[in-house]
């Protein structure tokens, strides 16, 4: 058991310097962010050391509803912090976080309101429908989470900031209140902003409470095994608050023991909405399972189960969760496929028992 200061230290002394972290909500992800921070400005004579996006980021944008006068100026301020230095370079190019965000196939338009002093960067942020009219609205929650995070990612390709504090990135759960087909957007923009960055960095660690998000992203990093590939630089960490004490342990191998998370998520999007990516998380599930009997092959779990003609089935597994379909992933089951996933998932309660609460 350790604080979550000497949690930070450990983080740092890490010799992998790509991190991926599973905590559950309420284990302290966001305290350990602040503490890593602290930590490194602490071995930078006091001066930041990396860049950040944490709770505290998304708190810098407080939306003011205009009450007085009927939402007639409705508006998503920026609150003053360091960063309003580095605006400038987004109000000259608001591309920068437009082509971020047009992967989330945005539903609105959106305007960068600068102060009266320029070098005081963005004011507040006019998201609108009508081009002509430019009428403000306000737009969802999930929508403004999805904004700030690309406005972040548009801010980590700044010069002056990222270039300078360039020791480290920490990201601490960007999903929260996004929907699945998003979360997976989400996912595949972590995984660029890694694979752009972590030879330049001494540290890229990433947290989150999300199995999802940390299954796949997990797989798309710990299997790029090539020369200068990212899979033997990559850190797997399960951390765990009992009673205040935290600890964390290092999946060390391709199995992962949160399978139960797993089928928890895939049960919810079984009852709501299967997205073509909930088929990659389902072979996780069955090669966690496969490697604890003490199998390499799909084939042997698929029979134990009772699904026919396995090596059909396993062979269209295979094919819709191959790395080279993700960027499909987020797209909607189609019968066809639904039936595959519920044909196999529900064999597979059915013959382990397993309890989804």
């Amino acid at each position: 058991m350790a604080t979550i200061n000497e949690i930070a230290e450990e983080l740092h002394k890490l010799n992998e310097n790509i991190v991926l972290i599973y905590a559950l909500n309420s284990t302290g992800k966001t305290r350990l962010s602040v503490a890593y921070k602290d930590f490194t400005k602490a071995n930078n004579d006091g001066n930041h050391a990396g860049v950040y996006f944490n709770a505290f980021s998304e708190d810098l944008f407080v939306w003011d509803n205009d009450e007085d006068n009927d939402n007639a100026d409705l508006k998503l301020n920026v609150l003053p912090s360091s960063l309003n230095q580095f605006h400038s370079f987004l109000i000259e190019d608001d591309a920068m976080i437009r082509e971020k965000l047009e992967q989330y196939y945005p539903k609105f338009d959106f305007k960068l309101n600068q102060h009266k002093n320029p070098e005081d960067g963005i004011e507040s942020i006019t998201f609108f429908v009508d081009e002509v009219t430019q009428s403000p609205i306000k737009i969802s929650r999930g929508e403004e989470r999805i904004f700030v995070w690309c406005f972040f990612l548009a801010l980590f390709e700044v010069d002056g900031w990222a270039d300078q504090q360039n020791a480290h990135i920490l990201i601490d759960d960007p999903v929260s209140s996004l929907d699945e087909h998003n979360i997976f957007i989400t996912t595949r923009s972590i995984l660029e902003l890694i694979k752009a960055n972590y030879l330049k960095k001494e540290k890229m660690i990433i947290s989150t409470h999300h199995i999802g998000l940390f299954s796949i992203l997990a797989t798309w990093l710990k299997s790029d095994t090539s020369k200068g590939g990212v899979g033997k630089l990559t850190k797997t960490i399960i951390l765990k608050n009992k009673d205040g004490d935290l600890s964390f342990k290092g999946t060390n191998s391709d199995v992962f023991l949160y399978h139960l998370h797993l089928l928890q998520t895939l049960q919810e999007a079984k009852n709501e909405q299967l997205y073509k990516y909930h088929m990659v998380l389902l072979r996780q599930v069955l090669e966690n399972i496969n490697s604890f009997i003490g199998s390499r092959k799909m084939g042997r779990i698929l029979n134990d189960i009772g699904v026919e003609d396995v090596d059909r089935v396993a062979d269209e597994i295979n094919a819709l969760s191959h790395k080279q379909a993700y960027q499909y992933q987020f797209k909607e089951m189609s019968e066809v496929e639904e039936n595959l996933f519920n044909d196999v998932f529900d064999k597979l309660i059915a013959t382990f028992n397993f309890e989804i609460k």
